[in-house]
């Protein structure tokens, strides 16, 4: 039976153990332009970026960011919906419109930031192509990224999808799978820790680089930069893409010195797609 769009275990998350904060204001309301923008994010890379923002950038351009890292995909955008957040910065935008329709919320994207590469990532071959029949892949649990795992697997022929999947493709889209491979669903965040058990696992970028594995080292395929829709977006609620805040910090997003960080740090594992 399909699993929901979005898991639902990782609702209930304890917010002791799925967040912790560099900071400890809460949303300011009325879009104040010299009030603090607190903004949810990931650890990697979304909170990197933002830390070097915060760190290099914010106060000579009149910006009091805060940031609150998350370690799931659920609770970024819940905190976001309820107000306790004014922006996320971690999800790409077929992910948040999978969240908007299964969740009923209304949030907007405002700006693509960079691109984190999906990877397939294995203990036990060196190419995809030499998965052995049979062999267990992981993959993520949630539509839209498990969509996207299997369009990467389809694209290095290991498997075959309808003509007409979409980025909810789903096992039940697989066509031809000469292999026998067998697709594992699992949370996102469990997947590294799953390379000791399956033949490969799909990761997302933020939760390979979290485990120490390099997505341009330790990969055994990348996601192409090319045409890709999963760039990360700094996204809000309807109604706030004009907050004097959120505009001050997508002029940073997507300023020359935020891109030299991107491809210094990264290296090619994630890549800037927007520029002053």
């Amino acid at each position: 039976m399909r699993k929901t769009a979005i898991p639902a275990a990782a609702a209930g998350i304890a917010l002791a153990l799925g967040l912790t904060a560099c900071g400890s204001g809460s949303a300011s309301e009325g879009g104040d332009d010299k009030g603090t923008l607190v903004v949810g994010a990931t650890a990697v890379p979304a909170g990197e970026v933002l830390s070097y923002i915060k760190d290099n950038l914010a106060e000579k351009n009149g910006l009091d960011l805060e940031i609150k890292e998350f370690t799931d995909y659920v609770l970024p955008n819940t905190a976001l919906d309820e107000g306790t957040l004014d922006a996320n910065l971690y999800q790409n935008k077929p992910f948040l419109d999978d969240f908007n329709e299964s969740k009923g919320t209304d949030l907007v994207p405002v700006v693509q930031a960079y691109l984190p590469p999906m990877g397939v990532y294995s203990k036990k071959v060196k190419d995809v192509a030499d998965l052995p029949d049979g062999a267990t892949v992981g993959v993520p649990n949630d539509t839209t990224n498990e969509g996207r795992a299997l369009k990467l697997l389809a694209a290095q022929g290991v498997i075959e999808l309808k003509k007409d999947a979409g980025t909810d493709a789903s096992p039940a889209d697989i066509v031809s799978n000469p292999k026998k491979l067998v697709i594992k669903e699992l949370e996102p965040a469990q997947l590294p820790r799953s390379l000791d058990d399956v033949g490969a696992a799909v990761i997302n970028n933020n939760f390979a680089q979290d485990a120490g594995l390099s997505p341009t080292e330790d990969s055994i395929h990348l996601e192409s930069a090319e045409n890709n829709p999963y760039a990360n977006i700094l996204a809000v609620k309807k109604g706030d893409e004009d907050d004097p805040r959120v505009e001050k910090l997508v002029k940073l997003l997507k300023s020359s010195e935020v891109k030299k960080f991107i491809e210094d740090k990264y290296k090619g594992s994630v890549l800037p797609v927007t520029a002053g």
